[in-house]
């Protein structure tokens, strides 16, 4: 990782998956993510994250939102 650490629940850019994802732990040189608004966690390599802006994470919280949105609309 960079001089940067994040903080449990705090968002991050995985960039070898090309996916956002909310900081879990850091445990045996892999990071654990998991997707905003929840699912199944994922793992990449410290060096594979990286800092959000805050609109970067506003306008991934809202596209989160808007999936989770679509899935629960009735049919």
């Amino acid at each position: 990782m960079n001089d940067w650490a994040p903080v449990v629940g705090q968002p991050v850019k995985d960039t070898a998956h090309d996916r956002v994802g909310e900081f879990r732990a850091f445990e045996q040189g892999r990071v654990f993510l998991r997707p905003l608004g929840g699912g199944r966690e994922w793992t990449t390599g410290p060096d594979d994250i990286e800092q959000m802006s805050r609109s970067e994470i506003l306008n991934a919280r809202v596209a989160a939102a808007n999936r989770r949105s679509r899935k629960e609309s009735p049919a």
